[in-house]
């Protein structure tokens, strides 16, 4: 079985079903249990994923094997954080996932490039991301395609560690 990386729009049907069990994961890796429907719906009420669309963001899709396994979001963040001193056009990666019963199959690198050809076409020069200190597979994902820790950039309730690529 192959990957297959499209973009479309974060409201479609597989896209938003993607979206759901992104929020459905990490809320109940957040709160120690599996999160209620009405805990996902908040998260997804509100999540901005309307800016994940030209010309301020992109929303990328993964099929594996034909079934929609993967997505991610990139947005270009209004204001370059500085990094290291510096502050280039930078996008942000957000929603990043892969759905488990496609892990360990290079779904999470396929996606990650995906996501850097969205923010490349976006006008964007270097990626950046804040991820949660439990989400220790993603982290592990960052670093194995070349993102580096960083100082904090950016607060948030669940910002706890900070990434940053080059492109």
């Amino acid at each position: 079985m192959s990957w297959i990386m499209t973009t479309e729009r974060p409201d479609t049907p597989d896209a938003s079903l993607l979206r759901r069990d992104y929020y459905d994961e990490v809320a109940s890796r957040w709160y120690g249990r599996p999160a209620t429907d009405a805990e996902v719906e908040q998260g997804l009420a509100d999540d901005g994923s309307a800016q994940l669309r030209l010309p301020t963001g992109d929303f990328v899709v993964g099929r594996y094997g034909g079934r929609p396994a993967a997505c991610g979001g990139v947005l270009l963040c209004a204001e370059a954080p500085v990094i290291d001193g510096t502050a280039p056009a930078t996008a942000e990666l957000t929603r990043v996932y892969v759905r488990p019963f496609a892990r360990g199959t290079g779904g999470g690198g396929a996606l990650l490039m995906a996501l850097e050809d969205a923010a490349r076409r976006l006008g964007a020069r270097r990626v950046a991301l804040d991820t949660r200190h439990d989400l220790v597979e993603a982290r592990g994902l960052y670093a194995k395609h070349g993102f580096r820790e960083v100082a904090p950039y950016s607060q948030g309730p669940y910002s706890e560690r900070w990434f940053a690529k080059e492109l």
